[in-house]
């Protein structure tokens, strides 16, 4: 007498993944490889080409173009310094500015808004983070400036002056509404819609079992926010972060309306400036000879800084994924 086999009992089979053989999948396979490839030769391609560049004047002022403070195209003498600090300087007014606001509206957004009115607010957002930045350029120029003359540097400057330490930072000199504080502030302005809806975007994607559970042993929103949220979204709060950054890093037009292109170091965050992005988008189409060499080698280091950024950015985020 046969035994009869139970279907059951026989161990199911794992599909196999099979090879490729047919020419669309080759061709597919191909193209995905020279698509990624493409990337790493467009990469090296830049930073060749911007090192060749800008070579002629690294050597010509070796470290002295990064240190040296004077920029004077009649006797060709080029230093970097002030634009590299304008440049620091601004970005970090608009995380300073940005970052706080940014993460109260996603926080806002995700915990605390009513329907009828997150739906708007969410849409604002999304709508200021497709503005061109020549708008952001104008509105500062042409709104924001006169504004800030008026009511926050005149008035600031009278209060702080002859003041230790507050006294240089924020009195302004010729209080035209243009500056460095300027600039930051319209930066923020800009990086604010990027950061508050990747994070919004993030914490709307934690499981609301997490949630529900803090508010049932008697969390408050801020406790869960602090102990619950953040921590499950830090690694994307770094990335909107660094995301913000590196557009107000390299950021053109909109600084350009606002700084003050004026080539010199001051205390005061309240006196005109220069950030690398506004110094080559000013003198880009009339230079030449060493003076274009001087601009490519501030892209260069344009190109360094963000890199920095990038791996300081990589850094962090595998701190916090191993807690």
């Amino acid at each position: 007498m046969t035994a009869v086999t139970d279907p059951m009992s026989i161990p199911a089979a794992h599909p196999q993944r099979k090879t490729p053989k047919g020419t669309f999948d080759i061709v597919f396979r191909n193209a995905s490889f020279l698509s990624a490839l493409f990337v790493l030769v467009l990469l090296a391609g830049i930073m060749l080409s911007m090192v060749i560049g800008g070579w002629p004047a690294f050597r010509q002022f070796g470290l002295g173009f990064l240190t040296g403070s004077q920029w004077d195209t009649q006797a060709d003498v080029y230093g970097a310094w002030p634009a590299i600090v304008g440049t620091l300087s601004t970005a970090l007014i608009a995380l300073v500015i940005g970052v706080p606001l940014s993460l109260g509206i996603a926080v806002y957004l995700t915990q605390l808004a009513p329907p009828w009115f997150k739906q708007p607010v969410s849409t604002t957002v999304e709508l200021l983070a497709a503005v061109p930045s020549i708008i952001y350029g104008m509105w500062g120029l042409f709104v924001f400036v006169p504004l800030f003359a008026a009511y926050v540097q005149i008035p600031l400057s009278n209060i702080v002056e002859g003041l230790p330490i507050v006294g240089t930072v924020l009195y302004s000199r010729s209080p035209s509404g243009l500056g460095i504080l300027t600039a930051g502030i319209i930066l923020a302005f800009m990086i604010i819609p990027f950061i508050a809806s990747i994070v919004r975007d993030m914490l709307d994607q934690i499981p609301s079992v997490l949630r529900e559970s803090a508010y049932g042993i008697g969390a408050t929103t801020w406790e869960v926010v602090r102990h619950v949220l953040v921590p499950q979204a830090g690694v994307s709060i770094i990335g909107a972060v660094m995301l913000g950054l590196g557009r107000a890093l390299g950021e053109t037009m909109a600084v350009t309306f606002v700084v003050g292109n004026a080539n010199r170091l001051s205390a005061s965050i309240m006196d005109p400036g220069s950030t690398i992005a506004s110094r080559i988008a000013n003198e880009f189409n009339e230079a030449l000879g060493l003076q274009m060499n001087a601009l490519i080698a501030l892209g260069c280091i344009l190109f360094f800084v963000t890199f920095v950024v990038l791996v300081i950015a990589r850094i962090l985020v595998a701190r916090v994924k191993t807690f």
